[in-house]
């Protein structure tokens, strides 16, 4: 199914006391990009999670975001670092035997003085706690393969989301574009209807010509079918109404193909614009070139929709 390459899903859950959030959404580029958002202690899921994400998509800009929050199970233990806070303590007290007031540290490790001795115990060690590395945190080990398989099962709810988005977004580009194909063919019949007239408009113009300037006597009717048939042959767009329509049938396969086509469908539109464009140039007629404009036209529109194709 066609599938364009913006996109967005989401999926949330609690799994394992953790509350798992994943996002998927990706905006057009014309390789695979991936981005992985995910917080510190789990980066060892970010090749697990790019390889499932290549499971769904092969092109665009995709960025990933994974967040695990632990909600309930065993709590952190917490420690005081006993040295460190003696080694400020004994920091503080030589300080103070050294200077004329007794100094002490604030949370951002500058001093400040208290002559008056107005600095309680509770004070100094509300200001002792504040300082870096006090404390050491001991969290719980944790299963990295029960939270693989949890992450990765929110992860695919995203991801299934995120392709559904897709290819919803990819039927309404496939129904636009078919609509600008048919309209392209039926500009095509009209070609095809109008060129061959288009030598006898211009063997009749001719024999005028001749005749206004000879007075209507020793034309040489021979001379004219020769100069017509060489204009016939010069103006002649069947080969190239042929070959717009076999575009046009190969577009709408691919259209209803699986699998990533906007490459195949870029240069697609490329030979459909060469194949137009030489029709312009071979036929000199009004009403012709304005039919090759408002074909130029709508395949400018569908090379534009193409550009957000998988």
């Amino acid at each position: 199914m066609l599938k364009s390459m913006t996109g967005y899903g989401r999926a949330q859950e609690q799994i394992g006391g953790r509350e798992i959030l994943a996002e998927f959404k990706s905006v057009n580029s014309r390789y695979l990009e991936q981005n992985v958002r995910i917080s510190r202690n789990y980066t060892y899921l970010e090749e697990d999670l790019k390889a499932l994400a290549k499971t769904q998509v092969s092109r665009g800009k995709l960025e990933i975001a994974v967040s695990v929050t632990l909600v309930e199970g065993k709590k952190a233990d917490i420690h005081v670092n006993e040295e460190i806070v003696r080694g400020y303590l004994d920091a503080m007290k030589a300080y103070n035997e050294n200077a004329d007031d007794e100094y002490y540290l604030d949370p951002d490790g500058c001093f400040y003085s208290d002559p008056e001795g107005l600095m309680s115990d509770k004070m100094r060690w509300a200001t002792i706690v504040q300082l870096p590395d006090v404390f050491r945190v001991e969290k719980p080990q944790e299963d990295e393969e029960e939270i693989r398989r949890a992450v990765l099962s929110v992860a695919e709810k995203a991801l299934a989301a995120f392709v559904v988005m897709r290819e919803t977004e990819g039927q309404r580009l496939r129904e636009d574009i078919q609509s600008r194909l048919a309209l392209i063919e039926s500009h095509v019949s009209l070609i095809e209807a109008d060129a061959p007239a288009l030598t006898e408009k211009y063997r009749e113009r001719l024999y005028t010509r001749i005749a206004d300037l000879l007075g209507g006597t020793g034309i040489d009717e021979q001379r004219i079918l020769t100069e017509a048939a060489i204009f016939s042959e010069k103006t002649a767009v069947d080969e190239e109404t042929v070959r717009l329509r076999s575009h046009v049938a190969q577009m709408r396969d691919m259209l209803s193909a699986d699998g990533s086509v906007g490459r195949k469908l870029d240069f697609l539109v490329q030979e459909m614009n060469r194949e137009v464009n030489t029709i312009g140039s071979k036929v000199q007629d009004i009403a012709i070139t304005s039919v090759v404009v408002e074909m130029k036209s709508e395949i400018e529109k569908i090379r534009e929709q193409i550009q957000n194709i998988e």
